[in-house]
């Protein structure tokens, strides 16, 4: 079955995203995003914002092992010993993506966003955010059983406040 998503960003989400990006734009720090279960639908939202272009460095959508190894530099060890899914792989592709970028922040996520395998939990999903001169964030969220689509857009505020922490 394809799941496609159907729902709307809501109205205060898009104004964050909008204060955001012109904030990121007024202090001339620039943003990148690492995405693996969200497909590029952060970087989407955040070139959507008219006149704020030079807030948005680049994204880089990394899907696969080996595309996390290839384009973020996630160390394929990593990746084996810990799985995709995972605290330590989100802080490698956010490093990796603000490293490649040259971008003040960098956002990165993966998760399960469908239904996932044995042993493993649906709606899991780990976000990291690098930022330059800091400490990389984690956070896990467990979003639970929303569907693809569903989970994808609850994503979405902690990709913002995330990105909002580090630009404070």
């Amino acid at each position: 079955m394809v799941e496609t998503l159907t729902a709307e960003i809501s109205e205060d989400l898009q104004d964050r995203i909008r204060r955001l990006l012109e904030r990121a734009c007024d202090l001339e720090r620039p943003l990148a995003t690492a995405e693996s279960c969200t497909g590029g639908l952060i970087a989407s939202l955040l070139t959507d914002i008219d006149g704020c272009s030079r807030a948005f460095a680049r994204g880089y959508v990394a899907y696969t092992d080996d595309a996390k190894a290839e384009m973020l530099g996630v160390p394929k060890d990593l990746l084996a010993t810990h799985g995709a899914v995972s605290r330590q792989v989100a802080i490698a592709m956010a490093d990796g993506a603000r490293a490649r970028s040259g971008a003040h922040s960098a956002l990165s996520v993966t998760g399960f966003a469908g239904p996932a395998g044995e042993g493993q939990e649906e709606g899991l999903v780990h976000f990291a955010c690098a930022t330059k001169g800091r400490k990389t964030m984690h956070r896990e969220a467990h979003f639970g059983p929303l569907g693809r689509g569903g989970v994808r857009l609850a994503c979405l505020p902690v990709a913002v406040d995330m990105f909002e922490e580090g630009l404070r």
